[in-house]
């Protein structure tokens, strides 16, 4: 109770569902994955194709109803590190 905001769900979404789990699992709060940038640093399961884009079809990680929210909160500190600007 009280934690709402860490799911939500587009049914309506001509994607949905877009990965291979549990339609009544599947968290489209993340739809567009913030960890993307972290690489394989993100915790999940993805794949780099031969010209090294990062390929997260088959991840599910901020998907997950119950650990999505939490597993992206505790990278957000990564991601903050990321956007940092570089000083020398």
């Amino acid at each position: 109770m009280g934690h709402n905001y860490k799911f939500v769900q587009n049914k309506a979404c001509e994607f949905f569902p877009c990965h291979n789990m549990n339609k009544d699992e599947l968290n489209c709060l993340f739809c567009y994955c913030p960890l993307y940038a972290l690489k394989e640093n993100c915790g999940g399961n993805p794949t780099f194709l031969e010209d090294g884009t990062k390929d997260c079809s088959n991840c599910t990680v901020t998907h997950q109803k119950g650990s999505g929210y939490d597993h992206v909160m505790n990278k957000i500190m990564d991601i903050l590190e990321l956007g940092k600007k570089q000083s020398k």
